[in-house]
């Protein structure tokens, strides 16, 4: 018999793992931004028919990566196929709100961030419009 492969990550797994990597960027995962993460899966359309059970199987996933070398081009990679371009500035709203969560943008948590732009090829003026959208959410 053939083993079959394990299911590639579904485009919901692609934006959690996005924004595991950001609240992971700083070496430090904040409440705030685990409760962002969570708050999200619970509240967006997008995440309707998620099981949250793969939070955790995903989470894995992204620190297994974090401590390759080439950890963050395989994160990104497995983004690129298996995210629908529709969901890129999804993509990048989510780990912008994560990052803005906890009130404090680490230098590690901005070039994550600008990382996740390119790669996603996402907008430089939509960009400023979702990151601007962020700080006013997380603004004290």
């Amino acid at each position: 018999m053939t083993e079959q492969a394990p299911h590639p990550m579904t485009p919901q797994d692609c934006l959690v793992a996005i924004m595991v990597a950001v609240s992971a960027s700083d070496e430090t995962i904040r409440t705030a931004e685990l409760v962002k993460i969570q708050s999200a899966v619970n509240m967006l359309p997008v995440f309707a028919d998620y099981d949250i059970d793969r939070i955790n199987r995903v989470s894995s996933v992204v620190f297994d990566l974090f401590e390759q070398e080439d950890g963050l081009d395989a994160l990104f990679g497995l983004t690129r196929e298996n995210l629908p371009e529709r969901l890129y500035e999804t993509a990048y709203a989510l780990a912008c709100d994560v990052a803005a969560a906890d009130g404090n943008l680490a230098e590690t948590e901005l070039r994550l961030l600008e990382e996740i732009r390119y790669e996603l090829n996402v907008d430089r003026l939509h960009a400023a419009a979702i990151e601007r959208g962020a700080r006013a959410r997380h603004v004290v």
